[in-house]
């Protein structure tokens, strides 16, 4: 396993309390629109075993002709010993990035593609959309929506309605009207369902879109290969 120990070039305010890391691009480090990888604090691997409170997954919310890594958190004031750590970081200061994959990547089937995010997952996405703004080809078009209770949504200079392009951006800040629009979109039986959140999101997300008759193979999750039967074999009988 590789690990890359790279320094943080700017760290953005995106909203009160969500944050993005920019860090510098390893000379031989890529990666494609979807990805995650481990980001790891100084300390992680100095025992015998690493120290797994030092290490997160976390979504990368640039491309690599943006020419920087970003990775894009929400910091509560109360948090774990791994963001408080992170919250202290400054501009130069270096953390590991290993591990780098994508269950994500933009299918092109001549679909329509539906983002579904909660919250910060909506970093997940950002890489999608630019990716389908630089080349459209094969995706007929593109609807995101994005629930965040804060209301402080999170890029909308990219994440705003542009018909000329086939992509709307949608923001709500409460479940029902998040879950009606879930069914709305459902209504195409044919279109790709992205979902990125946490567990219970995605959860509740398949179980909504497997009623209106979406199939498990229309839904793409942030998880891997080995997971995503247990996700999509969600008990319907509730």
């Amino acid at each position: 396993m590789q690990i890359y120990w790279t320094k943080i070039n700017k760290i953005i305010e995106e909203t009160p309390e969500v944050y993005t890391f920019m860090l510098d691009c390893p000379e031989d480090f890529t990666w494609e629109e979807g990805s995650h990888t481990h980001m790891a604090l100084e300390g992680f691997n100095f025992g015998e075993k690493p120290n797994r409170s030092l290490i997160r997954h976390m979504s990368i919310s640039t491309l690599p002709h943006e020419n920087a890594i970003g990775i894009t958190t929400r910091i509560r004031e109360q948090c774990s010993e791994f963001k408080t750590i992170l919250r202290s970081l400054e501009v130069g200061n270096e953390v590991a990035i290993f591990k780098t994959h994508s269950n994500v990547p933009l299918k092109r089937e001549d679909k329509n593609v539906y983002l579904l995010s909660s919250g910060v997952g909506l970093a997940t996405f950002r890489p999608l959309a630019l990716d389908y703004f630089d080349r459209a080809d094969k995706v007929n078009l593109m609807h995101s929506l994005n629930i965040d209770s804060s209301k402080d949504f999170l890029f909308t200079d990219i994440f705003e309605t542009a018909p000329d392009k086939k992509f709307t951006a949608q923001f709500v800040d409460n479940r029902n009207d998040y879950y009606e629009e879930v069914k709305n979109l459902a209504s195409d039986k044919g279109g790709l369902f992205y979902v990125v959140g946490s567990d219970e999101f995605l959860v509740q997300n398949i179980d909504v879109l497997l009623k209106q008759g979406i199939k498990p193979g229309q839904i793409m999750l942030d998880k891997r290969e080995q997971q995503l039967s247990t996700f999509l074999s969600v008990d319907l009988s509730n």
